[in-house]
């Protein structure tokens, strides 16, 4: 029997994000969003404290919008209403204000000296893996960590960029014992998704999250029976049509020296190592034994 393909991807109920969690989540949601929303949600981040004591009208008049889409943007960002939100971002500031802010810009200069890029990347990286592990759903890693613990097999999609981080989690998958592949070449990863059945898993890894070449395969597999993840940085994107389980990345920032291929990289290798070592506590009498026997044969190649 078909699989129905699934709703886009809307926040569960519940109080809504931490406030430590709130800038992560308005960076990875913000892409998503209509114009008048991102006015909403770029204004709460880079200014918490004076959003936090305004009333829904004042915001939405200090955006240009309107109340109700200043409810909306509260939604879709993990809180019931606008008193959620407001709640969070007086906490946000009182964080901010007893903490150090960055003293660094992301933004690269063609006249930056190679000390300076060092620390803003190093600033910029440290933030997408902050910003990562904060919106990560551990539930839906849970989910996903069980599937491909019990796996027949692990067919893992993924180009460009998000195809050496592919590579770089069947590498870990094949040490611990699983049966992986990566597949970056569409024809072959759709030859290889139909083969597949309930009991295998399909990683798709796109932080666009709209890549027609890594979707196709993963609908081939939805469409199969198997278990479908995906590892996006736009958790409402096409990809998350054919997804069980959902693993959001940071949304990464783009600048005309660093492509967002650098810092959602970042994000996704976060995610994949998570994902991996997961999966070792779960098999560990398989992965222990196979983790030894990888490293004894290749021992002689380090003396």
């Amino acid at each position: 029997m078909p699989r129905d393909v699934k709703e886009s991807f809307s926040p569960g109920p519940g109080p809504g994000p931490a406030p430590a969690a709130l800038a992560a989540k308005v960076r990875t949601l913000a892409p998503s969003m209509t114009r008048s929303m991102q006015r909403v949600a770029e204004a709460v981040a880079h200014d918490p404290a004076g959003c936090a004591a305004l009333t829904v009208t004042g915001l939405a008049e200090r955006t240009g919008t309107s109340e109700a889409t200043v409810v909306r943007t509260a939604r879709l960002l993990g809180y019931p209403g606008y008193r959620g939100l407001r709640l969070a971002l007086a906490g946000l500031a009182a964080q901010q204000q007893s903490g150090r802010a960055p003293a660094l810009t992301t933004d690269i200069a063609v006249d930056d000296s190679l000390a300076d890029v060092v620390a803003k990347l190093a600033h910029d990286e440290r933030q997408t893996l902050a910003d990562t592990a904060a919106g990560l759903d551990t539930a839906a890693l849970d989910a996903a960590v069980t599937a491909a613990a019990a796996a027949r097999r692990v067919d893992v999609y993924g180009v460009g960029a998000s195809g050496l981080v592919a590579q770089d989690l069947v590498q870990k998958l094949l040490r611990i014992g699983l049966t992986a592949h990566a597949h970056s070449d569409t024809h072959l990863a759709v030859t290889n998704a139909v083969q597949l059945r309930a009991g295998d898993v399909a990683v798709a890894i796109t932080h666009s999250g709209s890549t027609g070449d890594v979707i196709e395969p993963l609908r081939v597999a939805f469409e199969r029976g198997a278990t479908t993840v995906a590892i996006t940085g736009r958790p409402a994107s096409a990809v998350t049509q054919y997804a069980d389980h959902v693993l959001t990345t940071s949304s990464a920032r783009e600048s005309e020296l660093r492509p967002a291929a650098m810092s959602s990289r970042t994000g996704q290798l976060l995610v994949v190592d998570c994902l991996f070592v997961g999966v070792a506590q779960r098999t560990y009498e398989r992965a222990g034994p196979a983790l030894a026997a990888s490293y004894e044969a290749l021992a002689h190649r380090h003396r």
